[in-house]
């Protein structure tokens, strides 16, 4: 590919962004990065009355957070201008001049009320309702008041090429004059694009399906500015999980920031996104940035619908979290040690020097079980690490293994507490020293009988990880001193 290579991402403010535009922005970015081309992000603002404030610094923020950045932007101007399309009236009212002067534009005189009046009747003929059967002879000069329309200077058969879905056509009926600047001022989306990408030199168009029915209408706009047109590559829609309709936000389509907030790591979020609707061939799932740009391809876009599944996206942050080299382990240390405060301070544990211990001998059991930081916190909130932190408070009877005798359970617990005292001076404790030196008695006398009441007196829970990590996890002597509270319990029996 010898070309320059210019994508964009062109949202509009009117809301928060949702996980379509930004699978949009990534594949858009991908292609750029791939061909060391160009990346722009440009602000589709002139709907003036659907623009809701805040939106375009959601936009950019959701962006950085996945480190997509842009070569020209809202906060970037180009060699064009502004990349903010209120910003670039001038620009489109001289493409509009330029029409003009061609006899390919002209003053909509008809009413809001006139026009519905067309539709009805055009409805009771039972045939489509088009604009063109009703040009004005004279439509006069166009002052700005009015709205501005582009007169469709042939009616044809349209062909063209889409990237992803090859050869595509549509009939006479596809053509149809339509609006180019609006009564405010402000040019149509239909418009407006059209020119952006002309003069901003793009060359590829990373775009939903809704808009094949109105390449016809875009391309007869291209010919009649003497505009080349861009490549058209035409994304698959995203279905909800239950594959019955495109994900909207009316569906449960979430604010792409909440993923953040959640927990999702940028690079796990990525390497999803490029996977709804894209596929590099062969069985490699997890790819790195740096590996997406250099596989990514065109080629590999689907034509049917992608699902979202945010089970598959929660199996791609858990990978990414377990894999040392994806997730290094001061970086999985800060992800993990926000969420346990947060949910320690809510359980009124302190946040003290012996819980950063902890917390730190913690990290090989997190790193096999944690999936998002944000499911972390509310189990830390909820109670179910208590027992790394605080002692627990065991009931004598939950002590003993099936029918156990009080006796036999203290004799366990004394021995490993001897064990724990007295062959811990010099050995490391580490869950592999630990264990060695109490399997051997545990497979002597029942490793059930043993380790059972082992796991309730250092957790005080019938369900934990085993007691060889725990004993490691808080250390040498808590776990003695639990040890011996839990034979005082016994004791009393």
């Amino acid at each position: 590919m010898n070309m320059n290579i210019v994508t964009r991402f062109a949202p509009s403010p009117t809301g928060y962004m949702h996980i379509g535009g930004l699978r949009t922005a990534l594949f858009a970015w991908l292609w750029a990065r791939k061909h060391n081309g160009t990346f722009i992000l440009r602000i589709e603002d002139t709907d003036k009355e659907r623009e809701v404030p805040g939106s375009i610094e959601h936009i950019m923020e959701s962006l950085r957070w996945l480190e997509l950045d842009w070569d020209y932007g809202p906060d970037t101007p180009g060699p064009f201008g502004s990349c903010i399309q209120s910003e670039r009236l001038k620009t489109y009212h001289a493409a509009a001049q330029i029409l003009i002067e061609k006899g390919l534009a002209y003053p909509d005189p008809y009413s809001a009320e006139e026009i519905d009046a067309f539709r009805r009747a055009a409805k009771a003929d039972k045939r489509p309702f088009l604009f063109r059967d009703h040009r004005p002879t004279h439509p006069g000069k166009w002052d700005g008041t009015r709205p501005l329309r582009f007169k469709i200077p042939e009616i044809k058969r349209t062909k063209w090429h889409d990237a992803v879905r090859g050869d595509l056509e549509a009939g006479e009926e596809a053509l149809d004059d339509f609006i180019l600047i609006k009564s405010d001022g402000y040019p149509t989306y239909n418009f407006a694009h059209i020119v952006d990408d002309h003069h901003m030199g793009v060359t590829h168009i990373m775009r939903a399906d809704e808009f094949i029915s109105s390449t016809p209408k875009f391309l007869s706009l291209y010919e009649a500015l003497d505009y080349q047109p861009p490549v058209f590559v035409t994304l698959p829609p995203i279905l909800r999980e239950d594959k019955t309709k495109k994900l909207g936000k009316r569906d449960g389509a979430k604010d792409v920031l909440t993923y953040r907030d959640e927990g999702y790591l940028p690079d796990a979020m990525v390497n999803f996104l490029a996977f709804i609707g894209w596929n590099p061939g062969g069985e490699k799932e997890i790819f790195t940035r740096e590996e997406l740009i250099e596989a990514f391809d065109i080629t590999g876009i689907q034509t049917h619908g992608a699902i979202l599944n945010e089970e598959k996206l929660r199996w791609f942050n858990r990978e990414y979290l377990r894999d040392l080299t994806l997730t290094p382990p001061e970086v999985f240390y800060q992800y993990v040690t926000a969420p346990l405060k947060r949910g320690l301070e809510a359980r009124g544990i302190p946040y003290d020097d012996a819980a950063t211990l902890v917390i730190h001998n913690m990290m090989p059991l997190l790193r096999n079980s944690v999936e998002l930081s944000s499911a972390l916190e509310k189990e830390v909130t909820a109670g179910e690490y208590d027992y790394f932190f605080l002692d627990p408070a065991p009931e004598p009877h939950d002590l003993l293994n099936r029918d156990e005798s009080p006796a036999t359970a203290l004799k366990h617990l004394s021995h490993i507490r001897d064990i724990f005292v007295k062959d811990f001076d010099y050995a490391p404790w580490t869950y592999v020293g630990i264990k060695d030196a109490l399997w051997p008695y545990a497979s002597e006398h029942g490793r059930g009988d043993v380790l059972w009441p082992l796991r309730y007196a250092l957790t005080g829970r019938q369900k934990s990880p085993d007691p060889f990590a725990v004993a490691e996890i808080i250390g040498r002597t808590a776990a003695i001193r639990r040890l011996e509270n839990a034979i005082r319990v016994l004791s009393t029996l």
